[in-house]
């Protein structure tokens, strides 16, 4: 399939494995690409960062095209009440309230728990020397954390996976009736499950806790927050704050183990982990594709943009733009500077930011300190997924100094 016609909604049968080459070749010959149904295919750096700086003309509400999609489902409720999917004056109100929990002094407050679930995780890797690093380790940390964070019991963190994968499952370009009732189903389920740990809270005060954020959100309703956003406040947070994390941790261990020179660098100079953590989501970022749709009539290249128009931004692309990377298709861990979109940019620039950055921080540095070598029994199983750049399955072998 020439690149002419490349189509989001109905990609080549290889574009998985072949992901960022299709990207490429969009960013070089047809950055600003018209898909199938009138919307737009964004790669450059450059209209990725003009789209996102400008929120009054692209809008992150998705009532139009979801509408269109879910139809009248708890999907559409969810997807349309979500913090992530709103503009302002809603999404400023919603986001003031998160953002007291993420507070570089809460933050730091999470660091001595998160360095005690990685230690536990390692006790772990050690006796079992080959395992599953998905299920055993990327998958655990960033959801015990996002659940301490909400203030989830830990006996109920299994069902938090389940939920996620097929509400979030269900922003993929296609979606199948199955994938439209399953991801319905899940979102009717995780209201009922969090209703029930509001009743209790609210019922029990002495349970609350400043620094949760679902006490925070209790706190919030009737004045801030209506119950219906509240519910699907923390459903996003459950969900986006355990997903993307996941797959940065998945993703970055792979690049390293791909990459022994800077595995070993790494080992040996500790004092570069920001800027591998950086490189690790520039180059593998968990979120590969954003979306807007534009309020009113404007141009974008030398191409006249209609109203109502919506565009597909690939981060995949930007990211590895060469008019803003140097050698973008190398994987290193001293770049510096290193402006990478995979948090987004401007008001929406992802709330959790910080925590996603300490949550690799430590689990690399633990990682690399603890096994001289981790290596791949084979390779990777990575998931038939667009917007979500997934690992399902990674099996590896450690062996310890």
């Amino acid at each position: 399939m020439g690149i002419e016609s490349f189509d989001l909604f109905n990609p080549p049968s290889d574009f998985i494995d072949n992901v960022y080459t299709y990207y490429n070749l969009l960013r070089e010959k047809s950055p600003i690409h018209k898909n199938s149904d009138g919307s737009y295919i964004l790669t450059s750096y450059k209209d990725l960062v003009g789209v996102y700086r400008n929120f009054k003309i692209w809008s992150s509400d998705k009532k139009t095209e979801f509408g269109a999609k879910f139809g009248a489902s708890p999907l559409f409720e969810h997807h349309t009440t979500s913090v992530v999917f709103a503009d302002p004056p809603d999404h400023t109100r919603i986001r003031k309230i998160f953002q007291q929990s993420f507070t570089p002094k809460s933050i730091l407050g999470l660091e001595k728990d998160i360095n005690k679930l990685v230690d536990s995780y390692l006790v772990m890797m050690h006796e079992k020397k080959k395992f599953d690093f998905v299920s055993d380790f990327s998958f655990r940390l960033p959801v015990d954390v996002v659940c301490s964070v909400l203030g989830i019991p830990s006996e109920d963190r299994h069902l938090i996976r389940d939920w996620a994968h097929k509400i979030l499952g269900a922003l993929e370009p296609k979606l199948t009736p199955k994938q439209l009732d399953e991801g319905s189903y899940a979102v009717v389920n995780f209201k009922q499950y969090l209703k029930d740990q509001i009743k209790f809270r609210k019922t029990h005060k002495d349970v609350n806790k400043a620094n949760e954020i679902l006490s925070l959100l209790i706190e919030a309703e009737g004045l801030e927050l209506s119950e219906t956003e509240l519910l699907h406040q923390c459903i996003f947070m459950l969900n986006a704050g355990h997903e993307t994390s996941t797959n940065m941790l998945s993703h970055g261990l792979n690049e390293l183990i791909n990459n022994r020179d800077q595995y070993s660098l790494l080992q040996k100079e500790h004092r570069r982990i920001d800027t591998a953590v950086d490189e690790i989501l520039r180059f593998q970022p968990p979120i590969q594709i954003n979306n807007r749709r534009c309020l009113e009539k404007t141009i974008l290249g030398d191409i006249i943009v209609p109203e109502g128009t919506s565009v597909h931004m690939i981060i995949a692309a930007a990211n590895r733009d060469p008019s803003q990377f140097f050698e973008p298709e190398i994987f290193n861990i001293s770049r510096s500077p290193n402006r990478h979109l995979s948090f987004g940019l401007g008001i929406h620039i992802c709330a959790g930011i910080n925590l996603a950055r300490l949550e690799a921080k430590v689990a690399f540095q633990g990682l690399l300190s603890s096994f001289k070598e981790i290596n791949l029994l084979k390779k990777p199983n990575i998931a038939n997924r667009i917007r979500f750049r997934e690992i399902k399955e990674m099996q590896v072998e450690v062996s310890s100094f």
